[in-house]
């Protein structure tokens, strides 16, 4: 399910889930723990614009600890698919083997925090993980795959994991400002124009 909810309502909401889903082994996420894994999500979305990249920028935390973090990696490595989630769930990957945890029992005690609503792909990846939460900034018009575009998120789709909650609107002025950044400077990794030049 998507929800929005004002920028004062979202600490309390994200605190109150917390603590009526019996499902999750964190304690609530207080406003102070909250604005510190904002700043560090926001710091990987700018280390991703200053490399060229889409400033998306995620963190995946697990018993209260960040287990996986990235950024858009895209144009750096030549693959479409780096998108800052798919970056992070390989650090989640490496953690569990670095710490002898089952993938499965991680990912399904994982919350994931991302800048920019995740895309059809991402989503697609993270209800495929059984991710139970989603906390995003702004909607992703174009792509997004929590309710923008398609919800992946919610819909009834069959043998494809299982569905997961979505809130967005966390810091979403801020993120929305650095796609605007981002799109107005020339995209280095752009391919050329073919455009004909006049004689």
């Amino acid at each position: 399910m998507q929800r929005s909810y004002p920028e004062q309502e979202l600490h309390i909401c994200v605190a109150m889930h917390f603590l009526s889903n019996n499902n999750f082994c964190h304690s609530p996420i207080l406003a102070l723990e909250l604005k510190w894994l904002s700043c560090v999500l926001l710091d990987q979305a700018k280390e991703a614009m200053e490399q060229g990249e889409v400033p998306v920028g995620c963190l995946m935390v697990y018993r209260e600890q960040i287990v996986g973090q990235g950024r858009n990696e895209v144009n750096e490595t030549k693959n479409a698919t780096r998108h800052a989630e798919m970056v992070a769930i390989d650090q989640v990957l490496d953690w569990c083997q670095r710490h002898s945890e089952k993938t499965t029992d991680v990912f399904e005690h994982t919350t994931l925090y991302v800048t920019v609503e995740p895309c059809i792909m991402c989503a697609a990846a993270l209800r495929l993980l059984k991710i139970p939460l989603v906390i995003y900034g702004c909607r992703n018009d174009r792509f997004g795959g929590c309710g923008s575009v398609l919800n992946i998120a919610t819909d009834y789709l069959p043998n494809t994991g299982t569905p997961f909650e979505c809130i967005g609107g966390y810091r979403a002025e801020e993120a929305v400002e650095m796609l605007k950044t981002f799109y107005k400077q020339e995209n280095p990794n752009a391919p050329k124009s073919k455009a004909r030049k006049k004689d």
